[in-house]
């Protein structure tokens, strides 16, 4: 199978280098973790970043959905970081999701961080989909429903060690039965995939693709390198 491709459950998933999933036989496009407003949080706890995550998320989701052209998006929980969030965001970027959203079917499935999303900015919540040999949700489920489980939450990353140096990159995460999303917030970091609370998603191992510059190369778990451990404190 190209390395370009995911089979998840018998679907042929293609992921995106923007972080995105795309399914070509449903024109169905996969986002999670978009974490809308999490600078705005941040800054309201004394964390000054620049005021524009929003706007930057929203500029990848709008190029890809320009690219692709899906009848229907799915996004897989935290789209926004905080449940007063959404009275955070811009009006000119509320306008941006409104008209992301028309025409098409988009489909907000409710996160640890936003239970309830906003309605009436377009689209509908779900706690989770199922749609054909997958289902979508946002925390990963145990056992037989693992079976085609889409999700996100964990904002995946991987390592890999070669003779020139390191490098870690935002990653999708599968064994063929469970996916795990990279997070595509601008502000989001990333769990390394060997932590346990990942690892232990895969009792059977795993792949990693991992988003690089200009491609997307796939590692086994063998190939992969844990994070160096922090210092301990004197």
């Amino acid at each position: 199978m190209p390395d370009d491709i995911i089979r998840l459950n018998g679907a042929d998933l293609l992921p995106d280098l923007s972080g995105a999933l795309f399914w070509p036989d449903r024109g169905l496009l996969a986002v999670a973790d978009l974490h809308f407003e999490k600078g705005s949080s941040l800054a309201a706890r004394g964390r000054l970043l620049p005021p524009y995550d929003t706007a930057r998320t929203l500029d990848r989701l709008e190029a890809v959905v320009a690219r692709l052209s899906p009848a229907t998006v799915v996004a897989v929980g935290d789209s926004f970081h905080d449940r007063t969030a959404a009275d955070r965001v811009a009006s000119a970027d509320v306008a941006r999701i409104r008209r992301l959203s028309a025409g098409r079917d988009w489909i907000w499935i409710a996160g640890n961080h936003d239970p309830d999303p906003p309605t009436g900015w377009g689209g509908r919540v779900e706690t989770a989909v199922t749609i054909g040999p997958l289902v979508f949700r946002h925390l990963s489920a145990q056992g037989l429903e693992a079976s085609g489980e889409v999700c996100g939450h964990w904002h995946p990353v991987a390592a890999v060690a070669t003779r020139a140096r390191r490098l870690r990159c935002r990653c999708f995460v599968t064994d063929g039965r469970r996916l795990v999303l990279p997070a595509f917030g601008a502000y989001t970091g990333g769990l390394n995939v060997l932590d346990p609370a990942v690892d232990g998603l895969f009792d059977r191992g795993f792949d990693a693709h991992l988003l690089g510059r200009d491609a997307i190369y796939r590692f086994p778990r063998s190939r992969l390198s844990p994070d160096p451990e922090a210092p301990a404190s004197v």
